[in-house]
């Protein structure tokens, strides 16, 4: 076997080649995953994916016994599920089932994935950059596992709790289609797990220079607009639901600006060690 290349010496088409190669076994471990999410079909739908539509899900009884805590009326406390779910197409429960395979193979190999990434991005590293980069797979997939549960756990119960009982009249009767109903568990995981990543974002932006942490403070005001802009798209339009969502948000935003602190002060300082030498 012919060995690789130096990174130096591979040209464009060598990356590119490179790169088809990480793609193929990071989608090959996606598709390993997926096909034991598709045999585990019972514990995916049965468990995960119609969880929050039980009274008895974790969720429902925390968010009861704060809002009874608080004083608040009983719109958190979910008691029986107001609306049905229907497949009205001949291949709505396959293509659901596929699909949703496909998602949890995605969700499970995502630290496969990053493995991947790192591989083919690593070479090009300096080696101290390399040598301080190793627990960026470890970091990463710990904030979006724990987006994904977040995701799971207080933004699907908040949705389906709100969406599932909301009535425009009482001769409406609610009856969902599963490829709805798994679009918006599906949307939320994703999309927070994505959102945690947010810490790991800046770290590179700041890396690169694009991002300091002035900037970041500067415009804090305007993140926190955007942020509870999100919360009020993401979730039911209640200030209570807003609040829960947007605090883990902010907080990831003033991780952020400590990141960006300490790499900026790290790139300047081996800035001035480089013209020191010189």
């Amino acid at each position: 076997m012919a060995k690789k290349k130096n990174v130096n010496e591979m040209s464009f088409l060598d990356h590119l080649e490179d790169l088809r190669w990480h793609l193929i076994r990071a989608t090959l471990a996606v598709m390993i995953a997926a096909v034991l999410a598709f045999l585990a079909k019972g514990f995916i739908f049965d468990t995960l994916i119609f969880g929050p539509t039980q009274p008895t899900f974790f969720t429902y009884d925390i968010l009861c016994k704060i809002s009874n805590a608080l004083g608040l009326d009983d719109s958190f406390c979910f008691n029986e599920a107001a609306f049905e779910i229907q497949s009205r197409t001949m291949a709505g429960q396959f293509s659901a089932h596929i699909w949703t395979a496909i998602t949890a193979g995605f969700i499970i190999s995502f630290p496969y994935i990053l493995y991947e990434l790192w591989r083919f991005i690593s070479p090009g590293m300096h080696p101290n950059e390399r040598k301080n980069s190793r627990g960026f797979i470890i970091i990463s997939s710990i904030l979006f596992f724990l987006g994904v549960l977040f995701g799971y756990y207080v933004i699907c119960p908040l949705s389906i709790n709100f969406l599932g009982t909301y009535q425009v009249s009482s001769k409406v009767h609610n009856d969902f289609d599963l490829s709805s109903y798994i679009s918006l568990i599906r949307s939320s995981v994703i999309a927070c797990g994505i959102i945690f990543e947010l810490p790991i974002i800046i770290y590179f932006l700041a890396k690169v220079g694009i991002i300091t942490p002035e900037f970041l403070k500067k415009y804090r005001k305007f993140a926190l607009v955007i942020v509870l802009i999100v919360s009020a798209i993401i979730t039911p339009p209640d200030i209570a639901s807003q609040v829960i969502v947007a605090i883990p948000v902010l907080i990831l935003y003033e991780v952020s600006i400590v990141i960006a602190k300490f790499v900026t002060r790290k790139e300047r300082s081996k800035s001035k060690a480089i013209k020191n030498v010189r």
